[in-house]
């Protein structure tokens, strides 16, 4: 999706946008400087000014309000400028330091630092900030060879790469208990300070960066028309893109260190501004930069107004969850709009020719021994260690009373970790047979954040609503939300009704997710839940799971059950529209029919275990290969392999840190998105 070169404006209209976002910004940072947990209102900061004012308001306005007001200044601005330049790059509107990755890039390579112990100041923070985001988007363009012509393929590829980088933060961060709670804040964006230091410091450092980005503006305009033209212009395309890449990520990296990951906000301010009417660069990079500005800090004083800190519970909203809860639906939008050719030809489930039924068997059948191996050692790893002995005696009841007990604790989970694993692969399968894409993963396309708010809307508003009520409100979550994703991802353009684009219905679905964590985030802080519970919880676990979880998951494996029954109208689905209708099958039914049943396996997991990603995506992509692409064979293959993948992981997290654990969904995350990024990587090369 090409950005469009703006006619020549008229001086007029920049002067008074300009004007008006000046005037906006200052009347938000105003306001700004007087909201707070202190009591110091703007009547208290204007009589200081005046010059008889009391000390605590000069405290309270040097040592938080300033601070954090500038902040929102700083980060606004670098993330501002950097979205126009990203965008301006790649020419697609949908592109931003966040949705290509380079900022969980930079959050990655801080909390490494930090991990190692290692006392930085701010600009040797920025530094280790911009090589991690420079690595990422170094990553996306391998990814993406196709470049700014496959924007789908660009987007995805950030997406994927974002993953991958915020699993491996949230896993280092959680090697420290004591820093769940500054995990939850830092991870997703902050703007308070304890000083005006950092962010006087990294002002300077943005205000020196973003000096080169204005020499850029006319070559980018000029790129705009297309490479071959801007080439025939005069524009030297291979130094000028990286160049606009470099500063981007300088950028985003001085905004990340100051401010952890914030995102959306380098995607709206640069739609907005193109909105007002400005549409070269030279005018698109200051007026993006001014309104990045006010709607962070705006986005800031709305999370402060919405759940005040007090003397009992002093947390608050994060800032960058109030910026994906406006972002989320805005790209939603804007993808809507993508055009990825996938549409007519799906992209690429078929992976694997039919296998012979004895190939099937012995595939099956090495399955299930795996299966059984690894709840074996599952049962013996973990903070009390079990011999093979011990173990012995312990299924046939003459074993130790302590050995007993650890085995009786530990078996419900790991049936329960077997049963969620195969579910969630069944899911996978079903949504991936719809849409026909290998990366339509439950979570991937907004189910699982649909079933977390669907779960999390019941145990805040009905807090006495009996057990059952849960997995029933999640999975009407988790349906609506598919339902809500695949409505936009197929809806008409320019009047005609378009086939279902599968890349389309999985960026659609990043956008639907990162609404509903918002929501989900919002409620856990407003409610004043404990947040190392929650963020377990959303983090899929399998702690402290009892027989009684399995009776939850009765319906998803119910549901997986009857997916075998009907595969012959799954198998059609994969034909595309025009073969399935020919032979019959009623398509739109079809395609709800199995939507919803993965649907209703993914969520149904989900309030079992919690979210538990990238089962769906592995478990299926492995069975092709191995059992070729036929329904019936397929799901119980994927279902043996989720359940083997589930149990290693939440043995892995009982065992490599005990006695602390490390939720299953980390781990399931720290395998899956290096899987997503090699099956990104090969489904390129088909």
């Amino acid at each position: 999706m090409a950005v469009a070169v703006a006619l020549p404006g008229r001086r007029s209209r920049a002067v008074l946008v300009g004007g008006a976002l000046s005037l906006l910004l200052c009347l938000v940072g105003v306001l700004h400087l007087g909201i707070g947990a202190s009591g110091v209102g703007l009547g208290d900061i204007a009589d200081l000014l005046a010059g008889h004012g009391e000390s605590h308001t000069k405290d309270v306005l040097l040592g938080a309000r300033l601070p954090r007001t500038l902040t929102g200044l700083v980060v606004g601005v670098a993330l501002g400028v950097s979205g126009v330049l990203v965008q301006g790059a790649t020419r697609n509107p949908l592109a931003a330091p966040d949705t290509l990755g380079v900022n969980a890039g930079a959050y990655l390579a801080v909390v490494l630092v930090a991990f190692t112990g290692v006392s930085l100041g701010p600009v040797p923070a920025g530094g280790a900030a911009f090589l991690g985001g420079l690595l990422a988007i170094a990553v996306v363009h391998l990814l993406s060879r196709g470049g700014v012509s496959a924007p789908g393929r660009v987007l995805l590829a950030g997406a994927t790469v974002a993953l991958a980088c915020t699993a491996g933060a949230e896993f280092l961060q959680m090697l420290d208990v004591q820093a769940t709670r500054g995990l939850f804040f830092w991870g997703n964006g902050t703007l308070m300070q304890s000083g005006l230091d950092r962010p006087l410091a990294l002002g300077v450092f943005v205000a020196v960066v973003a000096v080169p980005a204005w020499l850029l503006a006319r070559p980018l305009d000029l790129l705009a028309l297309g490479d071959e033209t801007a080439q025939a212009m005069g524009v030297r395309v291979e130094r000028i893109r990286p160049a606009a890449f470099l500063v981007a990520v300088l950028l985003a990296a001085a905004a990340v260190s100051l401010a952890g990951p914030i995102g959306f906000i380098g995607l709206i301010a640069p739609v907005i501004v193109r909105q007002l009417g400005l549409r070269t660069h030279a005018l698109l990079i200051p007026a993006a930069a001014l309104t990045a500005a006010a709607v962070l800090l705006a986005a800031d004083a709305a999370a402060q107004l919405a759940v005040p800190p007090s003397a009992v519970y002093t947390s608050e909203i994060p800032v960058g969850v109030v910026t994906a809860l406006i972002g989320g639906p805005f790209f939603m939008v804007l993808a809507r709009r993508v055009s990825t050719g996938d549409a007519d030809t799906g992209a690429a489930v078929v992976v694997s020719d039919r296998r012979r039924a004895p190939v099937y068997a012995v595939a099956i059948g090495g399955g299930l021994v795996a299966l059984v191996v690894a709840m074996a050692l599952s049962l013996r790893v973990g903070d009390v260690e079990v011999s093979w002995g011990q173990l012995g005696a312990a299924l046939f009841g003459s074993a130790e009373q302590i050995t007993e007990a650890v085995v009786s604790y530990r078996l419900p989970r790991i049936l329960v970790a077997a049963v969620a694993g195969a579910c969630l692969a069944v899911a996978g399968t079903a949504v991936q047979a719809v849409v026909r894409n290998p990366l339509a993963e439950p979570g991937l396309v907004g189910v699982t954040g649909g079933a977390s708010l669907g779960a999390m809307l019941i145990i805040i508003a009905v807090p006495s609503a009996p057990l059952v009520a849960l997995p029933i409100a999640a999975g009407v979550g988790g349906v609506l939300m598919l339902a809500l994703v695949v409505a936009i991802a197929g809806g008409r353009r320019h009047g005609v009704r378009g086939g279902l684009d599968p890349t389309r219905v999985v960026l659609v679905g990043l956008g639907a997710g990162a609404t509903a964590m918002a929501l989900v985030n919002i409620m856990v802080v407003s409610s004043q839940m404990n947040i190392s519970a929650a963020l377990s919880w959303l983090a899929g676990s399998t702690y402290a799971r009892g027989f009684d979880a399995l009776g939850w998951l009765v319906v998803p494996a119910l549901v997986a059950a009857v997916l075998v029954a009907v595969a012959r109208p799954v198998n059609l689905l994969a034909l595309g529209d025009e073969l399935p209708r020919a032979l019959g099958l009623e398509l739109g039914r079809a395609r709800l029919l199995v939507l919803a049943a993965g649907a209703l396996m993914a969520s149904g997991t989900a309030a079992a275990v919690g979210a538990v990603g990238f089962v769906g995506l592995v478990a299926p992509h492995l069975a092709r290969r191995v059992v070729g692409n036929d329904t019936r064979r397929v799901v119980p293959m994927a279902a043996v392999l989720g359940a083997v993948l589930v149990v290693v992981s939440d043995a892995l997290g009982r065992w490599l840190l005990a006695p602390t654990e490390i939720p299953v969904g980390i781990v399931t995350a720290l395998v899956g998105a290096p899987y997503l990024v090699w099956l990104l990587r090969r489904t390129k090369e088909l």
